[in-house]
């Protein structure tokens, strides 16, 4: 375990009251272990900003009885192949399915493929996940 550093911060007490209620309804056992994954969700963030290695999901949901739409999404994918390590298809019911994108490498290329599964008509949910490969997912 790495080593540990206190210190103190001074807050408003009803921003620390809202944060409470908010960390129990997360199930947080205390305030440190909220504040840290606050702490390592906003250095992801950076990271994705600066174009560093990240790895995440995009997650996705569509019609796929519309096979055109079912071969625009494989020929995305197919031009992403390089961040693109693995992707799963698991079908909902008769029409939908759920396709999951893992993806690893810069969050440039992360964030096109993204936003070009967005401007595909007839996708009805584009989701990504951001995570991070680097010291701050410790």
């Amino acid at each position: 375990m790495a080593d540990l550093f206190r210190f103190g911060i001074s807050l408003p007490r009803d921003l620390i009251e809202k944060f409470d209620g908010a960390i129990r309804g997360k199930s947080y056992t205390n305030r440190s272990k909220a504040i840290g994954d606050l702490i390592r969700q906003e250095l992801t963030r950076k990271e994705w900003r600066e174009d560093r290695e990240i790895a995440g999901a995009v997650i996705l949901i569509y019609n796929h009885r519309k096979k055109e739409l079912f071969h625009k999404i494989t020929h995305l994918q197919d031009s992403f192949r390089t961040i693109i390590i693995s992707a799963e298809h698991i079908y909902l019911d008769r029409n939908h399915c759920l396709e999951i994108i893992a993806i690893k490498g810069n969050s440039l290329p992360a964030q096109n493929l993204t936003n070009s599964l967005r401007a595909i008509k007839g996708i009805k949910r584009v989701m990504l996940s951001m995570a991070d490969t680097g010291p701050t997912a410790e």
